[in-house]
């Protein structure tokens, strides 16, 4: 059924049921009791960039698991009312609960986070029933399943796409520098990178990230985003914009950047999308709400008249 298919992206990885507080007087500590101002339930994981790339208009396979719960349950409805497909999605018959509190602040936000069990990855044969123009692994976390997407049959005709999350797996983890090898794009926010690679400088980290993968993206939040392909580097500010909610902003770029760059743009236009999607995600609780692909089309070619740099 798959095979006959041709998705633009295969996002692979689990949901999370997002419990978001936001406009704290301070940061949550042992002993105190502290009340937000704020609060949301949103559906987050994998689903932030489904919902961006199904907005920019893209074809998604989404393998995400769902079960009987309560927390599957207002997902998979919350990704139905979105017009997200969810045909790809397994389901069983029992409590799938991926669940992460969050509290958020303009500058950062952190987790407490919980899973029943653990995501399953699709193995060779689950993947080879799909056709599709780019492979995302939401995670580093993910590295060992780098393996099973390079010996995918038509591994020539697809982008493979990793982000990072926060990990404590560095570039010395026996195996996995072999394994970036084999990723094509590959985008950590600052501190990830900076942690992931023990240099001090991004632009340090860039290089070395940059001499193993082939193209390397990464997002720095109000500061833009940079990126290097061979010798050429690129580096583009943020656009303007009111910070309400992290939450979901680097999934937010991904989905923008990976838009543009299928589209067969230039990395600096695929900054420029990626900024966008990401900017505009903060504003809200949750990724992308209310947010009109237009305006985002907009926004990317007309950047100046957006950009953090010139208003």
């Amino acid at each position: 059924m798959c095979a006959n298919l041709t998705y633009d992206v295969l996002v692979a990885g689990t949901y999370f049921c997002d419990l978001v507080f936001t406009d704290l007087p301070e940061m949550p500590r042992v002993g105190a009791d502290i009340y937000a101002r704020g609060f949301d339930m949103v559906p987050g994981g994998t689903y932030y960039i489904v919902l961006v790339l199904n907005r920019l208009g893209m074809k998604v396979a989404w393998l995400c698991d769902f079960g009987n719960d309560i927390f599957s349950r207002f997902v998979l409805a919350e990704a139905e009312k979105a017009g997200v497909n969810t045909s790809t999605c397994r389901r069983y018959d029992r409590p799938k609960r991926v669940v992460a509190v969050s509290f958020s602040f303009a500058h950062d936000r952190g987790f407490v986070s919980y899973e029943d069990e653990k995501y399953r990855h699709p193995g060779l044969e689950e993947l080879s029933a799909y056709n599709f123009r780019a492979y995302l692994s939401p995670g580093i976390s993910d590295w060992e399943q780098v393996a099973t997407v390079s010996r995918h049959p038509r591994r020539k005709d697809f982008v493979h796409f990793m982000d990072c999350q926060h990990t404590n797996l560095t570039l010395t983890t026996p195996g996995l520098a072999e394994a970036l090898q084999k990723v094509d794009i590959f985008a950590p926010n600052e501190c990830e990178a900076l942690a992931f690679t023990g240099e001090e400088d991004v632009f340090r980290a860039l290089d070395r990230l940059a001499e193993i993968v082939p193209t390397v993206v990464i997002k720095r939040g109000g500061k833009g985003s940079i990126a290097k392909q061979g010798r050429q580097t690129w580096q583009v500010p943020a656009i303007d914009t009111i910070v309400k909610d992290t939450t979901g902003a680097g999934d937010s770029f991904n989905a923008g950047f990976l838009y543009a760059y299928l589209a067969g743009e230039p990395i600096d236009l695929c900054l420029r999308y990626g900024n966008v999607t990401g900017g505009l995600s903060v504003q809200n609780t949750g990724s992308m709400r209310c947010v009109q692909i237009d305006l985002v089309h907009e926004m990317a070619k007309n950047y100046w008249k957006y950009s953090a740099a010139y208003t």
